[in-house]
């Protein structure tokens, strides 16, 4: 024991003299080429030979034969101490997470679990070296180690409990590179981290954060490895076949039905969003393949439905839907979720609300204020009647009564919170397509008319504009048309081509009433804009009695007034429902399913791409699975609450067959692709602004910058050279199955970037962590805040806009407001939205933002990497102080100013809750 303590010593203050801390993110050229630097001193090392000359002298046979003896006596007396080699003990912390709450079977269980942990049902670990035994050709193994005093600490109420192993190993056992548990116990249990102390090299981190199942349900033991990274072809050779297998075990076999505790991860169409058997209206589509070009999502493996053997049968709420399971929502995460979607639940609950307002309109802009003063049950007069019907104990109910008065009451948005009528003025509507919730739409514009893309053939003369000269002539500040188109200030945001394909269908819905509309904006001396024409479309045989296109200019007396806001809620109605469908679930949600699915099936834990983009993918694919289950399912939230009811997905594949490109989801290519930035190698980022003052664009660029630094700094870390990323075949695997398979139907496209140079890596990793973070961000929470007030971006339009010509034209004459109540959702649509958008705009209490790791100094065992990372924070943090003082400098206009929302939504840290701010790692809501 003596000589291993020196031992270890030794290796102890080599370490300490060799590693050097790295100044944090200075430049990406500050971190030096990765090397091996874990040295074991029990390892023999061989002397190098060196060039001496040549050896003259005669040597006897006798001293021959004296040599030869010598030479076996030392190697038998080698094998001799190899045999009793010393043994030193070592010390596993072991973190484990508890659940807060706890149902009465858990709690049994957790008591039967405490009970036989004493008689030998227990946790046992067993630790691997990264070396092979020369005799087995197996991995080093130490003898399995029991997690101490289990029962004792069962009534621990902290968040995290520690427990202790012992493993006793001998001095040629080199280097932990990972560890196996087996649970003997009944229960699963969240394991977080593993630290073993004793070795030379000093702690050995394990982050684990995973569930680990009862033996009885997956008899496998788990796999953990170091916290140090490894490409492919550095793998220990004690590890090689540990990489493998445990990437094996997270395939799976493409077969069968996943149960909820397994972990495997694998892809499938969009075969489950209808439920035939239930009714053939709830029929749909299989999104993914040639008629509906679609991404791919996580497999399930359920039966097929008894009506449609190509559709998978569904599983509703409160049923959970199969996610891997390290893959749910943590418990405080469930919890907010829960909370928020209550406002949403009710509606369902209570058939005599929903009987009393379904058919309900709002009669004035004070009934829509009383929901945020009274709240909804209040409003109606049935509060009390409602809990009457409840099957409860008297004392119950009248404790819910109480703590219910504010139960529906909805908090006030912020588009009304600073400036109550803020929404109707031109200029809050123009600066919503830069600064809003849907700030991605707006193009510059290079032709007038405008010109569409839509084929010919199918629709003819109709493709040809209404907009004219003479419609916007007056609105340009003395300029030509030509003028301002050369002078950058003629702006558009076009749903013309994305609509009008779907329009006799929507239109032919029960409630639903809708144009394909385009808006010309001008942008002003002072670097804001005016619309200053709406073009409203309809199909050429179409139903309507109004024309088929018409041009709706600002207003001039009391009726263009009303005209031209019915035209702006129209135009709000399409850019809600192009911004979810296409620009919020397809482009962030669906597109990135496919990377997060791959990396789990095909890059290792070991893997520094995978320890790069773990925390972008946390709770992607539990959301997307409830977004299948209640959001964009038939009669889901989304069919309920907008425009194109059961086509909505439709759209949002057409947009996937025919807009959406990865090499354009970067920021730069985004803005350059709209015409709204172009390349300039002297400006910060490389891009001009057309719009100086363009929140989205200005603040987006200091957090593509930073990701993009950080990114290439870690990028150059492990592949000093091109070939290294052309032979890392984890990595190219990883990249070809989410272009092959789980985007299947781009697959042959020619826009795909290939994966040889150091920049595209680079590339690629920015558009998907940009994607995650702050473009996710960008398009979501500020959804209550700017749409929880309907009237500003209503999701769904029941009324056209009539005409003179038109018998409804007298109804507007006659009570303009009530018809333009009766031509915004109802009363239970705008409710059912408002919750639905609260939900999705609230921050979770476990929310991990942009700049943010769990465990932060050991998530990565490369020690400069984890101060690049530091750095890396450092500057979000600057970033977020930046844009702090943006929105007190008056000259910025479309952020600061009377009534004017400061534009937070890229500001990188938030409180929980609805704040209208904050960029989390991830697309987790």
């Amino acid at each position: 024991m003596a000589l291993a303590n020196e031992l270890m010593g030794s290796r102890m203050i080599f370490e300490r003299s060799t590693l050097t801390s790295s100044s944090p993110f200075q430049t990406r050229f500050s971190i030096k080429k990765r090397t091996q630097f874990l040295i074991n001193p029990f390892d023999v090392k061989p002397m190098r030979a060196t060039n001496s000359g040549t050896i003259v002298a005669a040597i006897s046979d006798d001293l021959v034969k004296t040599l030869r003896i010598s030479t076996v006596g030392k190697k038998q007396e080698k094998q001799e101490e190899e045999e009793k080699a010393v043994k030193f003990k070592v010390r596993a912390v072991v973190t484990v997470r508890n659940k807060n709450k706890e149902d009465f079977k858990e709690t049994l269980v957790k008591h039967l679990d405490a009970f036989t942990d004493k008689i030998g049902r227990n946790v046992v670990l067993e630790l691997i070296s990264t070396q092979v035994d020369p005799k087995t050709n197996e991995p080093k193994k130490s003898k399995p180690a029991v997690l101490k005093d289990w029962s004792k600490k069962m009534n621990v109420k902290a968040e995290r409990v520690h427990y202790t192993a012992e493993f006793t190993v001998d001095s040629a056992f080199g280097s932990p590179g990972a560890i196996t548990v087996t649970n003997k116990h009944q229960k699963e249990f969240f394991l977080e981290s593993i630290t073993i102390e004793g070795f030379a090299c000093g702690p050995v981190h394990f982050p684990c954060n995973s569930w680990v199942q009862s033996q009885k349900d997956h008899p496998s033991k788990r796999i953990f490895f170091t916290n140090q990274p490894y490409l492919p072809n550095e793998t220990p050779s004690g590890l090689r076949t540990l990489r493998e297998k445990e990437l094996e075990s997270l395939r799976g076999n493409g077969k069968g039905e996943r149960k909820l505790s397994d972990r495997i991860y694998d892809f499938d169409v969009y075969n489950d969003i209808g439920n035939p058997d239930i009714s053939p209206e709830l029929a749909r589509p299989t999104f993914g393949g040639r008629d509906f070009p679609f991404p791919r999502r996580c497999r399930t493996g359920r039966s097929s439905t008894d009506t449609d053997l190509m559709s998978e049968r569904r599983v509703e709420k409160p049923l959970p839907m199969y996610v891997p399971r390290d893959e749910q929502f943590e418990e405080s995460k469930q919890d907010t979720f829960a909370a928020c979607r209550l406002k949403a639940v009710l509606h369902n609950l209570i058939p005599s609300l929903k009987a009393s307002i379904l058919a309900e309109d709002f009669a004035n802009f004070g009934e829509i204020d009383s929901l945020y003063k009274e709240g909804l049950l209040l409003k109606l007069g049935i509060q009390d009647d409602m809990f009457k019907k409840f099957p409860l104990p008297k004392n119950i109910v009248t404790t819910l009564q109480k703590s219910s008065e504010g139960l529906l009451r909805y908090d006030t948005p912020k588009i009304v919170s600073k400036d109550k009528y803020a929404w109707l003025r031109d200029d809050e509507f123009a600066r919503q397509a830069i600064a809003g919730i849907n700030p991605v739409n707006i193009e510059r514009v290079t032709t007038y008319p405008p010109v569409s893309n839509l084929d010919h053939e199918i629709y003819g003369p109709q493709l040809h504009s209404a907009l004219t000269e003479d419609h916007i002539i007056g609105h340009l500040d003395g300029l030509s048309v030509q003028q301002a188109i050369e002078t950058n200030r003629l702006f558009m945001v076009d749903y013309h081509d994305i609509y009008l394909p779907f329009l006799d269908q929507i239109n032919a819905l029960d409630g639903r009433k809708a144009y394909a509309t385009r808006t010309i904006l001008f942008l002003t001396r002072v670097g804001t804009l005016k619309p200053i024409a709406i073009e409203l479309s309809l199909p050429p045989q179409s139903t309507s009695t109004q024309n088929s296109k018409r041009v709706v200019t600002p207003p001039v007396d009391a009726t263009s007034n009303w005209t031209w806001q019915l035209a702006k809620a129209h135009v709000g109605s399409n850019d809600a429902g192009v911004h979810q469908l296409v620009n919020h679930w397809l482009r962030t949600h669906a597109c990135l399913e496919p990377f997060i699915l791959a990396a789990h099936r095909q890059l290792s834990a070991l893997h520094p791409i995978y320890k790069l983009l773990d925390p972008h993918m946390r709770y992607t694919l539990e959301i997307n699975a409830v977004a299948r289950q209640t959001l964009i399912s038939a009669d889901g939230v989304i069919e309920s609450c907008f425009t194109a009811g059961q086509y909505g997905l439709e759209i949002s594949s057409a947009a996937y067959k025919n807009q959406w490109r990865f090499d354009m989801e970067g920021l730069p290519a985004d803005l350059i692709r709209r015409g709204m930035a172009v390349p300039d190698a002297t400006q910060p980022h490389g891009l001009k602004l057309l719009v100086e003052d363009y929140p989205y664009a200005n603040d987006g660029l200091l957090i593509w910058s930073a990701i993009q630094t950080w990114v290439r700094t870690y990028v150059e870390r492990y592949y000093p050279n091109p070939n290294l990323i052309r032979t890392d075949t984890e990595l190219q695997a990883w990249y070809s199955e989410s272009i092959n398979v789980g985007h299947a139907d781009h697959r042959n496209a020619d826009w795909w970037p290939e994966l040889t140079t150091m920049d595209n890596l680079v590339s690629v990793l920015t558009t998907i962590i940009w994607l995650a973070s702050a473009q996710h961000a960008a398009l979501n929470f500020g959804q209550y805040p700017y749409g929880g007030y309907v009237p500003n971006r209503p999701p769904l339009m029941r009324r056209l806009i009539p005409d003179e010509s038109d018998p409804e034209f007298a109804s507007l004459l006659e009570d303009p407001q009530k018809f333009f109540f009766s031509s915004m959702p109802s009363l239970l649509q705008t409710t059912k939205f408002m919750a639905v958008v609260d939900t999705l705009s609230t921050h979770s209490p476990d929310e991990e933002y942009i700049g943010e790791r769990q465990q932060p100094s050991i998530w990565t065992g490369d020690g400069e990497i984890v101060d690049a990372f530091y750095g890396f924070s450092a500057e979000i943090g600057r970033i977020e102080k930046e844009i702090e003082k943006r929105n007190r400098d008056p000259r910025r206009r479309n952020r600061c100013g009377a009534g004017v929302l400061p534009y937070e939504l890229m500001a990188p840290s938030s409180e929980p809750g609805v704040t209208c701010r904050g960029v989390p790692n991830s697309v987790s809501i």
